[in-house]
């Protein structure tokens, strides 16, 4: 008999729908019946891609025994983490604390309450590897509750106090100016790996944010070793394993130290970040790698992660048939087959061995350089290589689209379509914000979730702010108003409903959210932006276009309430960084008069991270009012802070006025 989560829309919850265990979706009904029978919330948290809980779920969660010790002492909750990254966020922040680290799957026990009482990630069901099996601790936490509830109840107060304490973040009275930037730089000097790129050794995640940093670093001071950090980085990602090789995008990142063997999960949220930032190294080095990994990675996205409607789907399972990787890994002799007379060659050029690269099998990465008659025969061997492992059985697919993922995403395909002149990636862009615009905003709200014609939960302040960065993109791609009104609509809701008037930034929940333990607010950058990272950033943009003071002033009130944290953690502000360059300036704003075309393949192919455009001739953007055609030709206007210089009327004059920096 199926359990209670058949009901669910999430994959993930739906994959547990026919445990043993009782399990609940967090909601009311759970929470009643723990406070009636006065029993504890066993909370699991995880997500539909994630290969450990899968392992969980197969040893504990099918395992009737366990199954049985769960429902006679628990209320067992069942939590999808990208359908409720509030609970998550609170959950996570208290694992962290209890134990020093965390990840997914995530383990723990709840009062009635909600408050935490212990917590883990993924528990064996018998004694190993150094961790006590998942049966023991059930016992043991039951046992306690029992026995000690009144030294419990009282430990939980405590914490619980101490976790309300790390929402207020206030600032220090730091002043925001270039030796933030420098820090931070030298910050990420100091963890830099000099031969294999990244930061830090294994495993290794894939630093979107902090070498957009790094290119605009080096635009700003002419550092060579910051364009190098971040280019390094840049080539041996795109060369390595944890890059599809055969179908573009990346998994989600090398649990070596040079890149080679991924966590073979595909996230949309990495997939966005990344092809972002190739983006822009093309735009600043010109290199062509960049600009080919940029596109087979979004290409990818409109293959394999995009719906019919529009939108984009989450999640790439990183199992097929059970098995970690099966899917995307070869044997010598699957690879001669499909690469036919130049396997040797090729075989050589993707490091495919007869004992292989990784567990007795071959990732493909690129061992060695190219020349160009290999080139060819390269491009059409992963042609070949694609076929063919399309007849395999291909990993699971989360299709439950989120609209803070979405809006990542959203302003990946707008910078594209921007810096190469796609027509198609702006008709993908457009119909994704159109999809988001129709079935999750209504004009006062946006919803974070939707799957199977179900729009559903309260939207969180990343998908206001990450929602509000795309449009702005695709209105600085499209100059249709309609996408800039949107923007600012959103972000007047935001603003409404998430600012918090005492203490400055934006709270992750809104107002009227579900009342939790806690009301979180969070400024740290990790797999993907802060909310307040992306809302202090492209409000600050937004605020350059209109003249939006109120959108300048919160964004100031956010740096000031980080600027002494990123001075200690830069690697954690990889985004806000973005936002403090801006910010610390200088930064431009173009108008353009008249039809544009002439003036955008400087503005859109040149790397210029502090430029903001308006075009269109509306009167209801500030910064195109009075700006008129110069004899009829089309003008354009350099402007900062408002105060413009005189227009010119041809790209070599404009290009003159931009200067190298």
């Amino acid at each position: 008999m199926p359990n209670r989560l058949i009901n669910e829309t999430s994959p993930y919850l739906l994959q547990h729908a026919n445990n043993p265990v009782d399990w609940y979706a967090w909601g009311p009904e759970a929470l009643e019946r723990a406070a009636k029978e006065e029993k504890l919330i066993l909370l699991s948290i995880g997500y539909s891609a994630c290969h450990w809980c899968h392992v969980m779920e197969h040893e504990s969660f099918e395992n009737p025994n366990i199954a049985e010790v769960m429902n006679r002492h628990f209320v067992n909750i069942k939590v999808d983490r990208e359908e409720r990254p509030d609970l998550d966020q609170i959950y996570m922040t208290s694992v962290q604390i209890m134990t020093g680290s965390g990840g997914w799957p995530m383990t723990m026990f709840l009062l009635p309450t909600g408050e935490p009482i212990f917590g883990g990630t993924y528990f064996p069901p018998d004694d190993r590897f150094g961790r006590p099996g998942f049966r023991r601790v059930l016992e043991t936490i039951a046992e306690a509750y029992r026995t000690r509830r009144e030294e419990i109840l009282e430990n939980a107060k405590g914490f619980r106090e101490h976790l309300e304490r790390q929402t207020f973040l206030k600032g220090q009275g730091d002043t925001i100016d270039a030796s933030i930037l420098e820090a931070a730089y030298r910050a990420m000097g100091s963890r830099f790996d000099p031969r294999e790129g990244g930061f830090g050794g294994a495993p290794k995640f894939p630093p979107s944010m902090t070498v957009d940093f790094l290119l605009r670093y080096h635009y700003r001071t002419g550092d060579a070793q910051a364009l190098h950090m971040a280019t390094l980085t840049l080539d041996k990602m795109a060369h390595g394993g944890m890059y599809d090789q055969v179908g573009g995008g990346f998994h989600r990142y090398s649990t070596d130290d040079h890149w080679l063997a991924p966590h073979f999960e595909k996230m949309l949220y990495d997939n966005a970040l990344l092809a972002r930032v190739y983006v822009d190294a093309y735009r600043a080095t010109g290199d062509r790698l960049y600009k080919r990994i940029a596109e087979e990675t979004l290409d990818f996205v409109v293959r394999e992660m995009r719906d019919p409607s529009g939108a984009f789907y989450s999640t790439q399972d990183a199992d097929s048939e059970g098995v970690e990787g099966k899917f995307y890994v070869w044997s010598l002799a699957e690879f001669r087959q499909v690469a036919g007379e130049d396997a040797d060659q090729l075989a050589g050029y993707f490091d495919v061995t007869e004992h292989g690269n990784w567990e007795h099998t071959n990732i493909l990465h690129v061992a060695r350089d190219a020349d160009d008659q290999l080139e060819s025969k390269v491009e059409s061997v992963k042609r070949k290589l694609y076929a063919a492992r399309e007849k395999r059985i291909r990993p699971g697919r989360d299709e439950k689209v989120l609209t803070d993922w979405n809006g990542l995403m959203l302003r990946a395909f707008a910078e594209a379509a921007a810096c190469f002149d796609r027509a198609d990636y702006r008709a993908i862009a457009e119909a994704n914000a159109d999809f988001i615009l129709q079935t999750l905003w209504d004009g006062k709200r946006l919803l974070h979730s939707y799957k199977d014609g179900r729009a559903r939960f309260n939207g969180y302040l990343d998908d206001y702010a990450n929602m509000v960065d795309g449009l702005f993109a695709l209105y600085q791609l499209t100059f249709d108003y309609k996408w800039l009104d949107a923007a600012v609509r959103i972000s007047d809701r935001m603003i409404e409903q998430f600012w918090d008037d005492k203490n400055g930034g934006f709270y992750f929940t809104a107002s009227d959210h579900e009342r939790l333990l806690t009301r979180t607010k969070d400024f740290f950058d990790n797999a993907t932006p802060s909310g307040n990272s992306v809302a202090a950033d492209v409000l600050l943009r937004m605020a350059a276009v209109l003249d939006r003071q109120d959108y300048r002033k919160k964004a100031e009130e956010v740096f000031l309430a980080t600027a002494g944290l990123l001075k200690q953690y830069a690697s954690g502000f990889g985004r806000m960084l973005s936002g403090f360059d801006f910010f610390i300036g200088p930064s431009k704003e173009v108008a353009l008069a008249g039809p544009p075309d002439l003036f955008l393949p400087i503005l859109r192919k040149r790397y210029l991270p502090r430029i903001v455009v308006a075009a269109g001739g509306d009167d209801r953007i500030t910064l195109l009012r009075d700006r008129r055609t110069l004899d009829g030709k089309p003008a354009a206007y350099l402007c900062e802070n408002f105060t413009c210089r005189q227009p010119v009327t041809d790209a070599a004059s404009l290009e003159q006025l931009l200067g190298t920096r």
